[in-house]
């Protein structure tokens, strides 16, 4: 299974129809939040996506919980998880959840970790990235043997790619 992981597009709607165009091999797309577009605009609608906090008016979830064949993903932006000073909030509701990965965004820096046995993907940014120069985005495959997080540069290609092994 393959999944194409966006947040923090902050009102870009080139972007997210490239990356459908681009990424059509993907079972399905996930922004974390951010897009700062109306839940009806075409170049959202086909991304299963949440509320961040520069979301105003929006009638987007500030959570959701995805069942696939391969396990659950916990959705969400992370203002309300308090992210930007650590990821324990979010380990204990993803517990909660019984979800094996964690989406998420706010803090616009690329990042991956695996802790408790649950994977935490963060795609950074597609319009003001921290940390780092590269405007990026993440697809995740996601096998029986292992989660491979491959990292992109929107625009420019794949940057690396990290392999966690299924527990």
């Amino acid at each position: 299974m393959k999944i194409l992981i966006t947040s923090d597009s902050h009102g870009l709607v080139h972007e997210l129809d490239e990356l459908i165009k681009t990424h059509q091999d993907v079972e399905f797309y996930i922004h974390c939040g951010d897009s700062e577009l109306p839940s009806d605009h075409p170049s959202i609608s086909e991304f299963i996506t949440v509320k961040g906090n520069c979301d105003f008016g929006s009638d987007y979830p500030n959570e959701r919980l995805i069942e696939t064949k391969m396990g659950k993903i916990f959705v969400t932006h992370g203002h309300l998880y308090d992210v930007k000073y650590g990821l324990n909030k979010l380990k204990y509701k993803a517990m909660e959840m019984g979800a094996n990965i964690v989406c998420f965004g706010h803090s616009h820096i690329v990042g991956m970790e695996e802790e408790s046995s649950i994977l935490f993907l963060n795609p950074g940014s597609l319009r003001l990235p921290r940390m780092r120069k590269e405007r990026t985005y993440l697809i995740l495959e996601w096998t029986d043997l292992e989660k491979i997080v491959h990292t992109y540069e929107y625009g420019k290609g794949k940057l690396f790619q990290k392999h966690f092994p299924n527990k």
